[in-house]
């Protein structure tokens, strides 16, 4: 069962998702946090495979929540769902480390698929929000060359990481094992000094590789 930790702040809200999440049999609402500070105490005393996180919420916002969550963590996953399509909000979203970012008008269908591609190591960006962020980070590149030690292999990883592929995806594409896959990404994360797999797929972007 896949247990999830749903964060937000309206009761309403709330219900509804969760009444959308357990469509799928597979999937279980375990917890839910009214704030963020709510989410971090949580996460603290208990394992969850996915956050589903708002960005705005009393006493403790989501981005906050989020870093801090995943300082601690690093291994759980955030998809952040939330009502601003505001490309401020999505990209340090994707700076603080979530997975994701997707819309509250997402239908049952497309947050499923979303959970599902968190949790198997894809980067979920709605259509509208991809489409303003990803040309400001292509803008904002950064100077320096692509750091020599990365072998071509790591660098195909990386390209597919920043293409939004998932582990699964990307070992079927370059015809090795799940496993060597995840090997690989821990090599990339250790050589570029990066926290998770969202840095890997910003750096991506930022050098031009995708």
């Amino acid at each position: 069962m896949i247990r999830i930790l749903l964060a937000e702040d309206q009761a309403m809200v709330r219900q509804g998702l969760k009444m959308m999440i357990e469509t799928d049999k597979e999937i279980q609402v375990a917890a839910e946090a009214v704030n963020g500070k709510e989410a971090v105490e949580l996460c603290e005393s208990h394992t969850f495979d996915l956050v589903i996180m708002d960005i705005r919420m009393p006493v403790m916002d989501g981005l906050e929540a989020t870093r801090i969550i995943l300082s601690r963590r690093s291994e759980t996953k955030v998809l952040m769902l939330t009502t601003f399509n505001d490309d401020e909000y999505a990209l340090e979203a994707l700076k603080s480390g979530a997975r994701g970012y997707l819309l509250k008008d997402a239908d049952t269908s497309e947050l499923i698929r979303s959970i599902r591609s968190c949790l198997e190591g894809g980067l979920v960006l709605e259509d509208q929000v991809a489409a303003n962020i990803l040309p400001k980070l292509m803008n904002h590149r950064a100077p320096e060359e692509v750091d020599a030690s990365l072998t071509p292999r790591e660098l195909d990883i990386i390209c597919r990481i920043g293409e939004g592929r998932s582990n699964r995806e990307i070992s079927e594409e370059l015809a090795l094992s799940v496993g060597t896959v995840k090997n690989h990404i821990s090599i990339i994360l250790d050589k570029l000094a990066l926290r998770d797999r969202t840095q890997i797929a910003i750096y991506a972007i930022r050098h031009g590789l995708v």
